[in-house]
C-alpha cells in the first residue's frame, strides 16, 4: 500500500501548477498523452514531477485516466487533487475538465504560497460546492490532506456529517477566536479560525454560503475558486470531446495489447515506502 502524501517542497507545487496550466492551455490542440510526453521536458528535473508524469503518461496509454495514476501516487499527489481529477474524468459527469485543471492550478499555487489551513479548507469546500461535486467523498479527501493536523481532520469530518443540517458559517464561527471574545467563554475545543474569520462567519449566518466565501475573498484575500464563464462553452465542449477520444484510443490499445499478450500489469504496481 502506498504511503500517505506528505507536505512537499514549494518547488514541487510550483511545477504542479505549471503542469495543470499547460495542460489546460494546450489540450485542445494536442492529445493529452502526447502533451504529457512533451511537457515533461519543460518541468524542473530537480523535482519529482517528471517521474510522476512518466507514470501518468504510461497510465494514459493503457487506461486513459490520469486520476488512477494520481491515486496510485498518493505519496506525491494530495487526496483532494486526485478527487478533483476523478470527478473531471467521471463518465457522464458534468464537471468541466478545463475548470478542473484551473482549479488544481490555483490550488497548487495555494500550497506553494503556504497559505494557512483555513484558507485552503475554504477554497476546497467552495470548489466542491460551486461545482456540485460529491460532498461525502470530497470532504473525506479534504480531511486526509497533509496540511491539516488532527484537530482540523476531526472538525472536517464533523462538517462532512453535519453539512446540510448545520449552517457552515455557524460551524466556522463556533471554532473561531471571535466566539471566545464575543461570548466571554472558552468552547473547550480547538480554535481553527481567527477573529476576522469569525466576524465574517457570524455576519453570514443563515445566508447562502457563496456570500460567506465572497466576503472572505474580499476582506481577507482568500483564494478565489474559478468558475465557468459563458464564453468558455465551445472550448469546454472541444476539451470534453478530446478527452473522450483519448480514452477510447487508450482502451482500444489496451485491448490490442491484451490480445497480443503484451500488457504488463506490473508496471502499475506501487512500491511500498
Amino acid at each position: 500500500m502506498s504511503a500517505k502524501s506528505p507536505i512537499l517542497p514549494r518547488e514541487e507545487y510550483v511545477e504542479q501548477a505549471y503542469l495543470f496550466k499547460v495542460l489546460r492551455e494546450r489540450m485542445h490542440a494536442t492529445a493529452t498523452q502526447e502533451l504529457m510526453e512533451t511537457v515533461r521536458h519543460e518541468i524542473l528535473a530537480s523535482t519529482q514531477l517528471p517521474m510522476a508524469m512518466e507514470f501518468m503518461s504510461s497510465a494514459l496509454k493503457h487506461t486513459g485516466s490520469m486520476a488512477e495514476a494520481m491515486a496510485a501516487m498518493s505519496h506525491y499527489f494530495a487526496p483532494f487533487q486526485t478527487f478533483v481529477m476523478q470527478e473531471a474524468e467521471r463518465d457522464g459527469g458534468k464537471f468541466d475538465f478545463q475548470i478542473a485543471l484551473l482549479l488544481l492550478e490555483r490550488e497548487a499555487h495555494c500550497r506553494a504560497e503556504n497559505l494557512p489551513p483555513a484558507a485552503i479548507f475554504l477554497y476546497q469546500l467552495e470548489a466542491i460546492s460551486r461545482n456540485r461535486l460529491n460532498y461525502d467523498f470530497g470532504l473525506k479527501a479534504v480531511s486526509d490532506d497533509p496540511v491539516f493536523n488532527q484537530d482540523w481532520r476531526e472538525w472536517i469530518l464533523l462538517v462532512r456529517r453535519q453539512l446540510g443540517l448545520v449552517d457552515i458559517a455557524e460551524m466556522i464561527y463556533a471554532r473561531s477566536e471571535y466566539y471566545s471574545l464575543l461570548t466571554g467563554k472558552e468552547s473547550g475545543r480547538a480554535v481553527l479560525f481567527g477573529e476576522k474569520e469569525g466576524r465574517i462567519a457570524l455576519a453570514n449566518r443563515r445566508k447562502d454560503p457563496t456570500y460567506l466565501f465572497a466576503s472572505l475573498q474580499r476582506h481577507l484575500n482568500y483564494p478565489v475558486v474559478p468558475r465557468r464563464l459563458p464564453g468558455d462553452s465551445d472550448e469546454a465542449v472541444v476539451a470534453r470531446l478530446t478527452r473522450i477520444v483519448d480514452r477510447l484510443e487508450s482502451r482500444v490499445k489496451f485491448l490490442e495489447d491484451e490480445m497480443r499478450g503484451g500488457f504488463d500489469i506490473t508496471q502499475f504496481y506501487v512500491q511500498d515506502t
